[in-house]
């Protein structure tokens, strides 16, 4: 996976922005103003995904390349090293939980607006 197909996948949801907050080399992309998803624009050597605790803990043991979230909050967020270890595919997966997690989370009023 490569850059350009990691931020078209977290464009495509709904109601998606990216945003540099941390500066100009950390590309974020949010779901009505939360954020789900992270990454070193120059390096993409990894990604910030959010996750469900225990699932967190659960990839990090099974993958060496899933460690706990850098510079985020170790309960909630890994960092998954883009190495080519783990598949595209299962990547993908995660992106997507992530942005599911985020928008569960929002009011119901937003929700709607989303579509979702």
């Amino acid at each position: 996976m490569n850059i350009e197909n990691f931020r078209s996948f977290c464009l495509a949801f709904p109601g998606v922005t990216e945003e540099t907050p941390f500066g100009p080399t950390i590309l974020v992309f949010k779901v009505m103003g939360k954020m789900f998803a992270a990454t070193d624009i120059d390096l993409f050597e990894s990604i910030n995904l959010k996750c469900d605790p225990d699932v967190a803990v659960e990839r990090r043991e099974q993958y060496p390349s899933v460690l706990p979230g850098y510079h985020m909050n170790k309960k909630h967020w890994n960092t998954i090293v883009m190495d080519g270890s783990i598949p595209d595919v299962l990547v993908f997966q995660w992106i997507k939980e992530s942005y599911q997690l985020v928008v569960s989370g929002l009011p119901k009023k937003s929700r709607t607006a989303l579509g979702l």
